[in-house]
């Protein structure tokens, strides 16, 4: 089915709200199987995007990425050190590193979906149809729109409540910088943070730095996220980023809790909206990509949408278990 402009108002089949991984995964999922759409997001992409932008071969492999075809800034690492005290464990994991400036625009350009610039303000449920802003009007709709998406506001904030427990917090800046350490660094604890923090070189010269924890560990102690923060840049400003001027912007989403209703009446939750992030790493660009294609490929089937099997945790074995336990069950036994 085409688009159709009746009046004000434009009839698709399925309404995304949100462009990101998840969104613009959903979206193109969706038009290869004949299904229109149209994603609406309140940023024009690109847009900036605090992340540390670090994918697994898995998401090269769900948005059947050749690497070789894609035209902006890609970095593979065969290993990633990893930090805990004085102790370094050199994981021998082939991980890659994008920009979300220019990964997020690309997946969504890719989808060949109808692309709106529109900050959604309510969604209501009308014979059938799920109608935005009196603007637009569709059968389905998925919820791709992050931690504060208005589909999960108005339909499934009630039925699956954020656990405060998992919520993260971060602080972060990537930035122009020609570095000479291409390993990406990760540091679990230092000074009884309960998460960790990382340096992620980029392609054509840019750098990701970034801290993340666990609110509520932080908020148990009476710390904020700030003071570790400035324990990382420390470190960096002795041997790895010299001379910079460091200006962090944070922002906070919650990690895998309990999934109760994803699915309802045509409405579909995917990625951050539903809190998918990793249990360990807190990652959060697979779960969404993953639960985008499977939101559109639940659409076109007819089958029961369920985000439950998407991965709960990054890693195997006893490096999950512990780093679960630090970033998470610490936090939930507090509460």
């Amino acid at each position: 089915m085409a688009l159709v402009a009746t009046g004000e108002m434009m009839q698709s089949d399925v309404i995304v709200v949100g462009g990101g991984p998840a969104g613009s995964s959903c979206a193109r999922e969706l038009v290869k199987h004949g299904i229109s759409c149209v994603v609406l997001d309140r940023c024009e992409f690109p847009r900036l995007k605090l992340c540390a932008g670090w994918i697994t071969p898995q998401v090269v492999q769900d948005v059947e990425m050749e690497i070789s075809a894609y035209p902006h800034s890609f970095l593979t690492f065969d290993e990633i050190h990893a930090h805990i005290g004085p102790y370094t464990h050199r994981m021998q994991a082939v991980q890659h590193s994008i920009r979300r400036f220019e990964f997020d625009a690309w997946l969504l350009q890719r989808s060949g979906a109808a692309v709106h610039r529109h900050d959604v303000r309510s969604i209501e449920r009308r014979d059938g149809q799920y109608v935005v802003d009196d603007r637009f009007s569709a059968p389905y709709i998925v919820g791709a729109g992050g931690t504060r998406c208005p589909v999960y506001r108005s339909f499934f904030r009630e039925a699956n409540p954020r656990a405060q427990a998992l919520q993260a917090v971060t602080l972060e800046q990537e930035f122009p910088y020609e570095w000479q350490d291409g390993t990406c660094h990760l540091w679990f604890f230092e000074g009884g943070l309960p998460g960790y923090s990382w340096y992620v070189p980029k392609g054509n010269g840019w750098l990701n730095v970034g801290i993340g924890g666990m609110k509520t560990q932080l908020g148990r102690r009476d710390e904020h996220i700030r003071s570790h923060w400035e324990r990382l840049t420390g470190r960096l400003g002795k041997d790895k980023v010299r001379g910079h001027r460091f200006e962090p912007k944070g922002y906070s989403y919650y990690l895998r809790g309990d999934i109760r209703v994803a699915e309802r009446d045509g409405a579909y939750i995917t990625g951050d909206a539903l809190g998918l992030a990793t249990r360990d790493l807190c990652e959060g660009i697979g779960p969404a990509i993953r639960t985008g294609i499977d939101a559109a490929r639940c659409i076109e089937s007819g089958s029961r949408y369920d985000p439950r099997p998407v991965e709960a945790c990054s890693t195997t074995g006893i490096a999950r278990r512990l780093l679960e336990y630090m970033f998470v069950r610490r936090s939930e036994k507090a509460v």
